[in-house]
């Protein structure tokens, strides 16, 4: 059984969402709501729906055009289409009765052996399943969604004693290979894994913060990196969750859950939180939440709440003992520092992890899935058994003796050992008993993590690596900070352009970072111009062509598999790749312009060629010209692969992988499938039209100038990208090849980096993280 066509019944955030995902695998999916009285237009709910995705920031589609893929119904006028779909997901209000009574109207509809799901978080499926015919239970499973359904990469299934095998398999296949998910299968228990845990971690760290009377923004810096936990902290995500969501989720895990679970302990709502929800501070979503954005004085100043007084005040920046990086970066130091953030972080760690530990078997098989649910659904670096295993599983169990805390009997199992071990060539996983159990990847999952842990490195420098990944195949790892790109970088892609030929067969750019590269390490350059070190500014520029351009014409098949951002010299390195395989969610794109410069390593040069040599372009050079200037000088960044492939940052033969666990495999994959004939790509030769074109590009760049979209030293940067472009001082009939292009490149760079201008834009970019206007 496959599934080819999918209906959502629920188009309120969640089940539009879920909608606009399927739509983004390419697949129809068919979106119902209810009719509202008196309604003129009886799909208006769901075509409402569509649109408001057309226009979300971040959006829920990967291309406009995917909202073509959702057609807009109601159950009263459509509902016997649902015997056309393979698979039907129920998104409605969290109540039984309703529930029940869709799923008898689905029962009517549907063909025999369609699945039909339940997006509950708070029902388990026994619940949901009670006093249906077998004939329908059999088919029904949970599928919880995390939101937003396009960017949370977890997805828990709860299958019951009647869940037929097949359903499972279908359903777990289609959402890992089509959606990108990575699925967890959970036991049918409350909240089920990542949200039982999570709650529990929120609740103990809010409630923790308040008892010992720190602030939103120290609670939220010590939860935060010196743990593992995305930036946001508790009381960020909670803002982005959303605060008035909380108490519902709490309700319905104090009413499921035993009388002596220990959430119950935590389970507590403070009145500033009942307060703030009242007045609408209920996050992100309302006035503000635990933070807010003040705008009154012209400017926006972020503020936190004082939890005791509910008065917002300047946030400040913590300048706690404990977060010093000489403690915070040694876990064993940080919980056991005497200050109250030191207090604060064994608390709350050790109340979470003791918890997550006693949850094994209840909530789910095996460790390893308690931590990939909570490192996917709630963007944690480490699981929590990874985390103790980081911490040291005896020190752990030894500081909660001493604090006269219980230990779970998985924890004491643990002793003298860890809860992940490399052993006989295999990944393997401690269980209650004390024995470890073999961990194995899915077919069509190759991960780096995965092979340094059975080799060592073919060549290594600080920012690069080279690792045989089997069949003949390299992969080039960048490490550096940000994996920016520098000289150590560029020195490991001459590396695998000498050796390859003589050992192995093809070259996959890859690594698993956050991003793939968020451009060229700038501050090099900007250290160089302050001492007006031209000549080795010029070299740097040199050496990154030569790289690339040896790297494009190597005489082997070279793949890019980007993930996350590919910006500035990490796209250049995309551009001159035999072909890319990228996730789905890649952000492509040459950005230079926002610290006053132009891309110089190739990349000017490659946009240009392929809009020029694009077959669908419009007749004469102009309109690729434009198309380039276009996109380099507004530093355009595709927000997914599919808009990459409309901007030729992607060609159309290029690859997309949904799920980031399978982009190494399928990048593997594709440079094998290249090597059979392979050649490399042949010179590059374009004429261009020369200053009349120069002109015309400035020309549109002026009127922007005049109109104040655009500062005076914006026109010259765009007039050194147009120069480029155009061929400079050139006679139409004259060929440009490669070396003419570069020479431009480099020329326009050099003329840029020496202006003050640039370098303010370059300073203030390295110290805030944000483009300056100057």
């Amino acid at each position: 059984m496959s599934i080819e066509s999918v209906a959502v019944i629920g188009a309120g955030v969640m089940g539009s969402g879920i909608a606009a995902q399927i739509a983004n695998a390419g697949k129809k999916v068919l979106l119902l709501d209810i009719v509202p009285k008196d309604a003129e237009n009886r799909n208006v709910i769901a075509q409402s729906a569509i649109q408001k995705l057309l226009k979300a920031k971040p959006s829920a589609l990967m291309h406009k055009r995917n909202a073509k893929n959702i057609t807009a119904g109601n159950l009263e006028d459509n509902l016997n289409q649902l015997a056309d779909v393979d698979w039907i997901i129920e998104v409605i209000i969290e109540r039984l009765d309703l529930k029940q009574d869709l799923y008898k109207k689905i029962d009517a509809v549907r063909k025999p052996g369609s699945i039909v799901s339940s997006n509950t978080s708070t029902l388990p499926l026994a619940v949901l399943t009670a006093g249906l015919p077998d004939s329908f239970s059999n088919d029904l499973l949970i599928t919880h969604f995390f939101n937003p359904p396009r960017y949370m990469r977890l997805l828990e299934i709860v299958s019951g004693p009647k869940t037929q095998q097949q359903a499972i398999d279908t359903l777990s296949h289609f959402c890992d290979h089509e959606l990108g998910k990575g699925v967890v299968h959970c036991n049918d228990t409350p909240g089920f894994i990542a949200n039982r845990i999570g709650a529990y971690w929120m609740q103990t760290a809010m409630l923790d913060t308040m008892r010992l009377g720190l602030s939103v923004d120290e609670a939220d810096t010590l939860s935060g990196k010196p743990m593992g936990i995305p930036k946001t902290g508790v009381f960020g995500l909670i803002d982005l969750v959303g605060i008035d969501l909380m108490p519902h989720i709490l309700d319905s895990l104090v009413h499921s859950l035993d009388k002596n679970d220990a959430f119950h302990e935590q389970a507590i709502i403070p009145d500033v939180v009942t307060k703030m929800i009242a007045e609408g501070y209920t996050g992100r979503k309302g006035k503000g939440g635990f933070y807010r954005i003040n705008k009154t004085s012209g400017k926006k100043v972020k503020e936190s709440i004082n939890l005791d007084t509910g008065e917002y005040a300047t946030s400040v920046k913590p300048s706690l003992e404990s977060l010093k990086p000489a403690i915070a970066k040694d876990l064993q130091k940080f919980l056991s520092f005497d200050d109250k953030g030191g207090e604060f972080a064994w608390s709350v760690l050790s109340k979470t992890l003791c918890y997550s530990a006693g949850l094994i078997p209840e909530i789910g098989d095996n460790i390893e899935a308690i931590d990939r649910s909570m490192k996917l659904g709630y963007n944690w670096t480490y699981g929590p058994f990874e985390l103790i295993d980081k911490i040291g599983v005896d020190w752990f169990i030894d500081k909660l003796a001493s604090t006269q805390l219980s230990i779970p009997p998985l924890l004491a199992a643990a002793k003298g050992k860890t809860f992940y071990r490399f052993h006989d060539g295999q990944r393997q996983c401690l269980t209650l008993s004390g024995d470890y159990q073999t961990l194995t990847r899915e077919d069509g999952i190759l991960l780096l993590s995965d092979i340094k842990l059975q080799q060592q490195p073919v060549k290594k420098n600080a920012s690069a690596s080279l690792w045989d990944i089997g069949d003949g195949v390299l992969c080039l790892e960048f490490h550096s900070k940000m994996n920016a790109i520098d000289p150590d970088i560029l020195a490991m892609i001459d590396t695998a352009v000498d050796i390859i030929p003589n050992d192995y067969k093809a070259l996959v750019l890859y690594n698993e970072g956050s991003n793939y590269s968020v451009g060229a390490n700038i501050g090099l350059a900007l250290f160089a111009a302050n001492v007006a070190a031209w000549p080795q500014i010029e070299a740097m520029v040199k050496s990154g062509q030569d790289t690339y351009k040896a790297l494009k014409h190597a005489h082997f098949p070279v793949v890019g598999a980007p993930a996350g951002m590919a910006l500035g010299g990490g796209c250049e390195s995309l551009l001159h790749c035999d072909a890319i395989q990228a996730h789905a969610e890649s952000y492509i794109g040459l950005v230079e312009v926002g610290v006053g410069l132009i891309p110089a390593w190739g990349g000017s040069k490659e946009m240009l060629s392929r809009w020029m040599t694009n077959p669908k372009r419009a007749k004469g050079p102009m309109p690729a010209i434009s198309k380039a200037f276009e996109l380099i000088s507004t530093a355009t960044v595709s927000t997914s692969a599919q808009e990459a492939k409309g901007d030729l940052f992607m060609m159309p033969t290029d690859g997309i992988s949904m799920n980031r666990e399978r982009l190494l495999f399928d990048a593997k994959a594709k440079a094998l499938a290249l090597l059979d004939g392979y050649t490399p790509p042949v010179k590059l030769e374009l004429t261009l039209p020369g200053p009349t074109a120069r002109t015309a590009l400035n020309l549109a760049v002026t009127s922007f100038v005049q109109s104040g979209k655009a500062t005076a030293y914006d026109g010259t940067i765009a007039d050194q990208l147009a120069m480029i472009l155009s061929g400079d001082d050139t006679d139409i009939d004259e060929l440009h090849d490669e070396d003419d292009l570069l020479t431009l490149e480099r020329k326009a760079f050099m003329t840029l980096i020496k202006n003050e201008k640039t370098l303010s834009r370059v300073q203030h970019t390295l110290e805030t993280g944000k483009p300056l206007r100057n």
